[in-house]
C-alpha cells in the first residue's frame, strides 16, 4: 500500500511509441528527437497524459511499460508536478510477467481503483509496400497483435476486476482506435490493427458482466493522430497541424468517464479532431 493511502490509478502502456525515443519515432525518423520545445503533456502520448492527469487529481499513479527506462522521464515529470508514482515493468505476452507485475502493484501501491489499458504496438508498420495482404503477415506478427489487443487485456482484467467487484466500485477503461469499429485492411505503414475489434468486444462483454457490480467499463475510440514528438515531426502533420489530437484533452476525456455519476455511465466514447470526419 502506498504510504500516503492515495487511491491507485494504473496506466498499462504509460509510455508512447511516438515519444522522443520511441520505437515508431526511430522507425519513421531514423533517430531520437528533441522534445524540449513540446509541452510536457504532449511528450509521452496518451498514456503519459493520462498518468499526469490522474496524478494531478491526487491518485498514486502506476506506470507500466516493457522497460522501466522508457518511463523514467515521465515519472520525473509527474514528480516535478508534485505527484506520486511508481514504474512497473510489464510484458503483456507473458502470463508470469502480468501476474508478477500486479502482485507488486497490489503490495507496493494497493488494489487499483482505476485501470486504463493503453498498450500499443507497431507490428506491421515496417512491412514494405506490396505486402499489405494477410498472406504476407507473419504468424509471429499476428500473435503479438493478439497478445496486446486481446489476450493482454483479458489477463489484466482477471488481475484487477475481482478486487473492484468486492469493493463495489472501480473504473476499467480501454484506450482503443478507429480500427476497432469494424474490420479494415491494413495499409502500408500501418500496424496490424484489426485485432483491436476484439478489444472492443471484450469491453462490451465486461460492461455486461461487471456494470451491475459497480464497475464502470468503457471503450474509448481515439480517432486520429495523437500529438507527440514523433507525430509532430511528420511532414503530413507539419502541413496540416489541425489533424493532431491534444493528449491532454484526451486525458480529460478519461477523467470525465471516471467521474461520471453511476446513473448515466458512458460505455463507448469516440474522440475525433474537428477537421476530419469521424470513422465508422
Amino acid at each position: 500500500m502506498n504510504k500516503e493511502g492515495k487511491k491507485v490509478a494504473v496506466v498499462v502502456g504509460a509510455t508512447s511509441k511516438w515519444q522522443s525515443d520511441g520505437r515508431n519515432t526511430r522507425l519513421a525518423h531514423g533517430k531520437e528527437l528533441d522534445d524540449s520545445h513540446l509541452p510536457v503533456g504532449a511528450r509521452f502520448g496518451i498514456g503519459g497524459a493520462i498518468a499526469q492527469k490522474f496524478a494531478k487529481e491526487g491518485f498514486y499513479t502506476v506506470l507500466t511499460t516493457r522497460s522501466a527506462a522508457n518511463a523514467a522521464s515521465l515519472a520525473g515529470a509527474i514528480t516535478d508536478q508534485g505527484g506520486d508514482c511508481m514504474v512497473v515493468e510489464l510484458d503483456l505476452s507473458s502470463d508470469a510477467s502480468v501476474a508478477a507485475a500486479f502482485e507488486r502493484i497490489r503490495t507496493e501501491a494497493g488494489d487499483p481503483d482505476v485501470l486504463i489499458y493503453n498498450a500499443g504496438y507497431l507490428e506491421g508498420r515496417d512491412l514494405p509496400p506490396g505486402q499489405e495482404l494477410l498472406e504476407y503477415i507473419p504468424v509471429e506478427m499476428f500473435d503479438t497483435a493478439q497478445h496486446i489487443a486481446s489476450r493482454g487485456p483479458f489477463l489484466v482484467a482477471k488481475e484487477v476486476l475481482p478486487a473492484m467487484r468486492r469493493r463495489g466500485e472501480g473504473s476499467f477503461f480501454f484506450s482503443n482506435n478507429s480500427k476497432s469499429l469494424r474490420g479494415k485492411k491494413r495499409y502500408t505503414g500501418e500496424s496490424l490493427y484489426y485485432p483491436r475489434v476484439m478489444m472492443r468486444t471484450l469491453a462490451q462483454v465486461l460492461t455486461e458482466e461487471y456494470s451491475e457490480h459497480g464497475i464502470h467499463v468503457a471503450n474509448v475510440v481515439i480517432d486520429g493522430t495523437i500529438d507527440s514528438p514523433g507525430t509532430r515531426a511528420l511532414t503530413k502533420i507539419q502541413n496540416r497541424p489541425e489533424l493532431v489530437m491534444n493528449p491532454v484533452s484526451i486525458a480529460e476525456g478519461f477523467w470525465y468517464l471516471h467521474t461520471q455519476d453511476k446513473s448515466c455511465w458512458t460505455h463507448e466514447l469516440q474522440l475525433t479532431p474537428y477537421s476530419t470526419m469521424p470513422s465508422y
